[in-house]
């Protein structure tokens, strides 16, 4: 039988300004970047996260 990683996903609102902290911190709980695409406005972006789903 085969076993497969199952995945829970984030998105999360990035300021310019704070881009880089902001990811470190969600990082650090294990969060890995997919994807960073353009927000509903200039001055934000919006991040795709993942991480293994915790068993149980």
């Amino acid at each position: 039988m085969s076993t497969y990683t199952r995945w829970e996903y984030l998105t999360v609102p990035l300021l310019i300004h704070a881009t880089k902290q902001i990811l470190d911190n969600y990082g650090e709980e294990g969060w890995e970047l997919v994807q960073v695409v353009p927000g509903p406005n200039p001055e934000s972006l919006v991040a795709y996260l993942k991480r293994p789903l915790s068993e149980g």
